[in-house]
């Protein structure tokens, strides 16, 4: 099942390479994918090391490099040619990346002072491999849980009150303290309700200042829903969830999901679905003596084929 995945992702950056000048967003590569486009964009990453849209960017540039060394072509021309919205775009982009303009680069292959054997250009270009080699090894943290143990769970649809905070990932308590009240006066405690985290945005593709987080409560039977001003309502939609138990401090969750859209779910038979991860959170970080959250991972899948 990796090597499916693998070949999936490659069918991607084949058309990424072959399509990069022309406009490309997130509905149709993740079509060429056959991946749901509510989490090719992790998937991709987790593969490769790197996101769709700095994969695009990067391959861009290789191919403005080869044609400053290559050719006399303006740069607004290579600049169009190579799929950049305009030449300022362009510029910024390039001397971000390589440390010059492309004006300054193409004198330095003109007067022979430069060449792309050199290190940090090298280092540059040859990303893709580097990315690729690398998507497996990982630091301690991940060959920690390489092994993790994943079970399946087939959820119902569950009804929650909820508090939208947006902005960073990491600073979600200010939602959590206003649902945790708002639970605390209507007889909502951890004992006999479920907390739970959504993450309606993937912030590798949305600024963090917009990136928009549901922390919700579960609701009994019946529960009176008229007054209440300090939440909204909604339905966790429920179907076939594989869990994954995370214990450690926050800012390791975006390593776990890496491992678990890059080593887990491409051995397990399934793939990710067009519904929300739920994050079910089964104690306060702050109060940890280290800081450390344990969380109930859910992410959504369906049989594969």
């Amino acid at each position: 099942m990796k090597h499916e995945y693998a070949d999936r992702i490659g069918k991607v950056k084949a058309y990424i390479e072959e399509n990069c000048s022309r406009k490309l967003d997130l509905d149709t590569l993740a079509g060429v994918s056959n991946f749901s486009k509510y989490h090719f964009s992790r998937i991709f990453a987790a593969v490769t090391g790197v996101t769709p849209a700095a994969y695009v960017t990067r391959k861009r540039l290789e191919n403005a490099v080869r044609l400053l060394e290559d050719t006399d072509r303006t740069v607004l021309d290579i600049a169009n040619s190579c799929g950049f919205e305009s030449l300022s775009t362009f510029n910024g982009v390039f001397k971000r990346r390589y440390g010059k303009s492309p004006s300054e680069l193409r004198n330095e292959f003109q007067n022979r002072n430069f060449s792309l054997g050199d290190s940090k250009m090298q280092e540059e270009l040859s990303f893709s491999r580097e990315y690729d080699e690398s998507a497996g090894n990982g630091n301690h943290f991940l060959r920690r849980i390489w092994n993790m143990n994943v079970t399946l769970k087939e959820l119902p649809d569950l009804e929650a009150a909820c508090v939208r905070h947006t902005g960073s990932y990491l600073e979600t308590g200010g939602a959590w303290e206003k649902l945790g009240s708002w639970a605390a006066r209507n007889g909502l405690t951890p004992e006999n309700q479920q907390f739970i985290g959504i993450s309606l945005d993937d912030p590798s593709l949305v600024d963090e200042f917009a990136c928009r987080y549901d922390a919700c409560v579960t609701l009994p039977p019946n529960f009176e829903r008229e007054g209440h001003t300090d939440v909204f309502f909604k339905t966790l939609e429920g179907g076939l969830y594989g869990r994954y138990a995370f214990y450690d401090t926050v800012d390791k969750l975006a390593l776990a999901y890496a491992n678990l859209y890059g080593n887990w779910l491409p051995g397990s038979g399934y793939e990710a679905d067009d519904r929300y991860g739920l994050e079910f959170c089964m104690n306060d970080p702050a109060r940890h003596p280290e800081g450390k959250a344990k969380v109930d991972l859910y992410i959504p899948v369906r049989p594969q084929g």
